[in-house]
């Protein structure tokens, strides 16, 4: 939803209701994850994507009448044994899609929930997606670490939703919760989806080269709120790196140290080592295979790994820490340009996140999406 969160919010604000379609749970092989968000304009517009193409038509039909309707509907995708390719998931995925009707009526809360997004505050929002009374659904609550808005129809089932939704916020994680019909957490009946808008992981960029310009690019277009930082004043300037949202002069240990102990720093956050300088890389390293990060990789050939390593053995940094480092850094593309580089090293990021293996897939059997 966070794709389509700008959209949907200009059009809440004058007023609009629009169709809303959101991707609540996926099973085998589907193309999007849980949060993929669709919006229908009454203009005809369409902004995101619930399928990668797969399904679209049929959800966008599906938002029209919802809109017409003022009724929710919970719709499952997938592939059909005698008529495969009309509307299902030509991947061979399912996918549960939430169809709603949002508007000033429906969603009181747009307002300060895109507010909390925009300004990078944690905020998730659950919706009733399924219950045995009609009333109940599309009620919703949107969560904040410390409050709540909005109601689920009781105080027990807000009380309960609310403290899972903290829970499922504070590790970033989107998807479905299952209650019974007044929020009984062994019951069964009611399902609840939970769309958590935690702040964007960060991508820290040490080392402002031509290659760090190339990563910054990238790691923007990916996502990643980034930053490229350098000790030399001359280098670190946002005119050499206008995709970056921030560029900091500062020795990049020391700023790593104080954005770790600001509480800046997450198991999300990923951090490129491209210096080539031991002088700084070493210090760097020293702090950063001790933070408990997403990834830590560093630039270099074979010979200055080795040094590296070397070097940071006789810091005092351990074997099991030194293993954390992805050096040198990046998958085996053969790439030679700086934006090739950067591509190896997202792969490399994108690989490790999510378990794969960095193979050709066509030459590998078996899902495609797991």
């Amino acid at each position: 939803m966070r794709d389509v969160l700008e959209e949907l919010h200009r059009r809440w604000s004058a007023g609009e209701t629009v169709g809303l379609g959101t991707v609540v749970a996926t099973f085998s092989s589907a193309p999007r994850a849980p949060g993929a968000a669709m919006l229908v304009a009454p203009d005809g517009t369409v902004t995101g994507s619930v399928s990668g193409g797969c399904v679209e038509g049929a959800v966008y039909e599906l938002a029209q009448q919802v809109v017409a309707d003022r009724t929710p509907v919970l719709q499952r995708y997938g592939v059909s044994d005698d008529d495969a390719f009309s509307v299902g998931l030509t991947c061979g995925g399912i996918i549960d899609i939430y169809v709603e009707p949002v508007d000033r009526e429906s969603l009181p809360e747009l307002a300060e929930l895109a507010e909390s997004v925009h300004k990078g505050q944690p905020v998730a929002m659950a919706t009733v997606v399924e219950h045995p009374d009609p009333e109940r659904l599309g009620k919703r609550i949107v969560v904040w670490p410390q409050r709540a808005a909005g109601t689920l129809g009781s105080s027990r089932m807000d009380d309960a939703v609310a403290d899972d939704a903290r829970g499922m916020l504070a590790t970033g994680r989107t998807g479905m919760l299952h209650y019974g019909p007044d929020g009984q957490r062994r019951g069964e009946g009611a399902s609840v989806f939970v769309n958590s808008f935690e702040p964007p992981p960060r991508l820290l960029v040490f080392g402002a080269i031509d290659f760090a310009a190339a990563m910054a690019r990238l790691g923007a277009y990916l996502g990643y709120q980034v930053t490229v930082c350098d000790a030399r004043p001359v280098f670190a300037t946002a005119s050499r790196f206008p995709e970056a949202h921030d560029v900091v002069v500062d020795w990049p240990h020391r700023y790593l140290s104080a954005e770790a102990e600001a509480g800046r720093i997450d198991r999300r956050t990923v951090v490129t080592v491209l210096t080539h300088d031991p002088k700084f890389d070493v210090p760097l390293l020293e702090v950063a295979l001790r933070l408990d990060v997403g990834y830590v990789g560093a630039m270099g050939s074979r010979r200055t790994h080795d040094d590296r390593i070397t070097r940071l053995r006789e810091a005092g940094v351990a074997d099991a820490e030194i293993a954390r480092l992805s050096s040198p850094i990046g998958l085996d593309l053969g790439a030679r340009t700086p934006e090739e580089t950067a591509v190896s090293i997202a792969a490399e990021i994108i690989a490790l996140r999510w378990g794969g293996k960095g193979q050709r897939l066509a030459e590998l059997d078996g899902r495609i999406h797991s």
